[in-house]
């Protein structure tokens, strides 16, 4: 419960029935002006993949998956997906996409290590996308321009909810502002990672962490990052600020991806050199899969924010702690 925030006098504007309206209203703006913004076309994805495959999202390598055996297969073993980030490369190559094309995809997954809060869930639900891109897009400006791209979509989506529901105001700047994990230390040296997050994004409104992964000047890492997708030099993190609960609210994980060089760079970083075996890494290794850039953007928490919710539980459907239920219905909280 200590990870349970209660804002003062919190009453949400609409009811459940009126807020699973708003759900709706946000997502089919927001899809369909991504995906004309970023050239993206709906695809179907997968639910689970087997371990062997290497498409499994390892995120800070740590969480465990939900497997499960299949009886028709003699038991073969199956993952319910973290994050489409691998599958998604593999699959702008299969299906014939061509540079400057990409995919977009609603992504489910069950992250069974999580630690409910209003903003974390066990469901993640996410627009998974990825682009085919060149060698030479690779680059710092090639990133920065697809994360204004990314942000005038949240600006759009915001300012379109502003007019169809009179109770919410604007509160995304013009611009988002630009910063490296490292310039972020700098900044701010005697503090936690979250802390910095929280007052760069309290101080700019929006802003786009770049660089996450790797180790800072300290020593330490800004965040974690699983070493075979993103390029840690490559990667950006979209964070707002979110007055409801006072926090700093990250909406978007993104980033060009690994090439061939890249990739042997950070699994020998991560200490997982094993993985360049595995079908996915090795496709990457030869040269047989496309460069791309891509991300995932969080379906709730795009919800949450557009409707000024002040927990997750309010615009998706989870498992929650019995006391965190009773605590938010006692204080005008209503989990779906």
């Amino acid at each position: 419960m200590e990870n349970l925030k209660i804002p003062k006098k919190y009453e949400s504007a609409l009811d459940l029935h009126d807020t699973q309206v708003g759900i709706k209203t946000v997502k089919d703006f927001f899809q369909g002006m991504l995906s004309t913004r970023l050239n993206l076309q709906r695809v179907t994805a997968p639910l689970f993949v087997t371990p062997e495959s290497g498409l499994n999202d390892n995120l800070n390598g740590v969480e465990r998956p939900v497997a499960f055996d299949i009886l028709n297969e003699g038991q073969r073993p199956a993952e319910v997906v973290h994050s489409l980030a691998k599958w998604k490369r593999f699959a702008l190559k299969k299906y014939g996409f061509n540079v400057g094309e990409g995919l977009y995809t609603d992504m489910n997954a069950i992250r069974r290590d999580e630690v409910p809060d209003n903003i974390h869930s066990i469901f993640v639900d996410q627009w998974d996308w990825e682009k085919v891109i060149r060698k030479e897009d690779r680059n710092m400006d090639f990133l920065k321009a697809t994360v204004r791209d990314v942000y005038k979509v949240l600006r759009k989506t915001e300012k379109f909810m502003s007019i169809q529901y009179d109770y919410i105001e604007e509160l995304l700047p013009d611009d988002i502002f630009f910063i490296t994990t490292q310039e972020l230390e700098d900044m701010f040296p005697d503090n936690t990672p979250k802390e910095r997050e929280y007052y760069i994004a309290k101080a700019k409104g929006a802003v786009c962490i770049m660089q996450i992964g790797d180790e800072l000047a300290s020593g330490d890492r800004h965040d974690g990052r699983a070493p075979d997708y993103d390029d840690w030099q490559l990667n950006a993190d979209i964070i707002v600020y979110y007055p409801i609960l006072d926090i700093a609210l990250e909406l978007s994980s993104m980033g060009i991806r690994v090439d061939e060089k890249s990739l042997k760079t950070q699994l020998e970083k991560a200490g997982c050199t094993e993985r360049a075996q595995l079908p996915f890494q090795k496709a990457i290794l030869d040269g047989e899969l496309p460069y791309t850039i891509g991300g995932g953007i969080g379906q709730s928490r795009i919800c949450m924010f557009f409707l000024r919710k002040a927990h997750i539980g309010e615009v998706q459907c989870s498992i929650w702690p019995d006391e965190m239920v009773s605590e938010c219905d006692k204080n005008g909280i209503h989990l779906l």
